[in-house]
């Protein structure tokens, strides 16, 4: 069974700064990309970020790109999202989640086989 919990959401003023982890667990993850959506209310679930597990190639979306960075712990198998510069436009539910190795990184959430809960970011002016 593979869980993904995501941990480190919360209440943070404009300009502030958050770092979300998610915690792999119920197999190995070498050879899976790894990725960040988010899902504002009223609106569908987008991609943010992912990472390759084995080769740390890393893709943005490109309003997050300069602000956001991806990372991971193949040891502890967790990854991170450090969120800088956060706007309010930011706020959303993130999920964590994990698709099958390819050499192109996925940004549709069908893509996505193991998902986590998701945790509140919330972004005030």
């Amino acid at each position: 069974q593979v869980q993904l919990v995501e941990s480190g959401g919360g209440l943070v003023q404009t300009g502030g700064s958050l770092r979300l982890s998610c915690a792999a667990s119920g197999r190995s993850f070498s050879s899976s990309i790894m990725a960040w959506f988010r899902q504002a209310p009223g609106k569908e679930r987008e991609f943010v970020a992912a990472i390759h597990w084995s080769n740390s190639g890393t893709l943005y979306a490109e309003s997050v790109k300069g602000r956001f960075t991806i990372s991971r712990d193949n040891a502890k198998n967790m990854v991170y999202l450090q969120m800088n510069s956060l706007k309010s436009e930011d706020t959303a539910v993130y999920y964590c989640a994990a698709a099958p190795f390819s050499l192109v990184i996925p940004t549709t959430p069908i893509k996505y086989a193991n998902w986590g809960q998701g945790t509140q970011v919330t972004v005030s002016s």
